[in-house]
């Protein structure tokens, strides 16, 4: 005898667990397209990469806060960007990144955070210094612990967001003249590639900026030739694709970068001969 009606279905649960991961086709990220109105944290935007890049999502309609050290360069970009605000804070100090933290999310969800912040000065084994070694530690890599440490828990509250830290292709392999910098780059590479592992289940999206040379005051002492340098414009139109794609990686220029990641693939003989050839050093 066949049943009138049928049995309710179960109900389906509301929370399933981590989300599964991307196929190997998928993309890594949420893209990101749709800037109106989306809060924005970018950390180190008072010149360069950072400035440029806070100008390009303030002309998509999103809400930026700009946070670095010096204070009259943030001033003047929240006067060219109405509507802006300019946090100061220095990346080295905690208690200052809390407090500035603390200030981004009293005004509500936080969309995206950028860690642009970056120290750098060439450096070699024969002009060693400490001071040097360690100022690039605190403001390229630690500076990023500080940041995490105060965004993270809300992000991971709030269950979404975007975490972006700005590397370097001078973290793929050692490079002369970069004993203080490369190793700090290095560092946010793997760190990226690991708070992705991590967070990619709990809807947050992270992505790991890896430029080439970009004309900005940290380069502008560079006294050697610097192949495929772009403007800090073209820099952040090629962060804001990169985004748009999903891409957890986003290099530039990639006629340059192709290179570098070729270099990665190649014994350490090979590799060490082939950077003494090109570099003389």
């Amino acid at each position: 005898m066949i049943p009138r009606t049928l049995p309710a279905p179960a109900p389906v649960p509301t929370h399933l667990g981590p989300r599964p991961s991307p196929g190997l086709f998928e993309r890594p990220n949420p893209p990101l397209r749709d800037w109106t109105g989306r809060h924005v944290w970018l950390v180190g935007a008072s010149s360069g990469i950072g400035r440029a890049l806070g100008s390009a999502l303030h002309a998509r309609g999103a809400r930026v806060v700009v946070s670095a050290r010096q204070h009259a360069a943030l001033a003047a970009f929240a006067e060219a960007h109405p509507g802006s605000t300019a946090l100061r804070l220095d990346v080295t100090d905690p208690v200052s990144v809390r407090a500035a933290a603390q200030s981004v999310l009293r005004v509500g969800r936080l969309d995206a955070v950028v860690y642009c912040a970056g120290h750098y000065r060439a450096l070699r084994a024969d002009d060693w210094s400490l001071e040097e070694m360690l100022r690039h530690q605190q403001v390229n890599y630690v500076g990023a612990l500080h940041l995490l440490d105060a965004v993270l828990p809300a992000l991971l509250a709030q269950e979404g967001g975007h975490l972006s830290l700005v590397g370097s292709v001078a973290g793929y392999r050692g490079l002369p003249r970069s004993l203080a910098y490369g190793p700090t780059k290095a560092a946010l590479i793997l760190l990226a590639e690991t708070l992705w592992l991590d967070l990619r289940g709990r809807g947050i999206g992270v992505s790991l900026v890896s430029p080439g040379f970009v004309d900005t005051p940290l380069t502008a002492h560079n006294e050697f030739h610097m192949p495929a340098l772009m403007t800090p414009a073209a820099a952040a139109q090629a962060i804001l694709h990169g985004w748009s794609q999903g891409r957890f990686e986003i290099d530039f220029p990639k006629r340059f970068t192709l290179a570098m990641k070729l270099l990665r693939l190649l014994p350490f003989p090979l590799y060490q001969w082939l950077v003494r050839r090109t570099t003389g050093l």
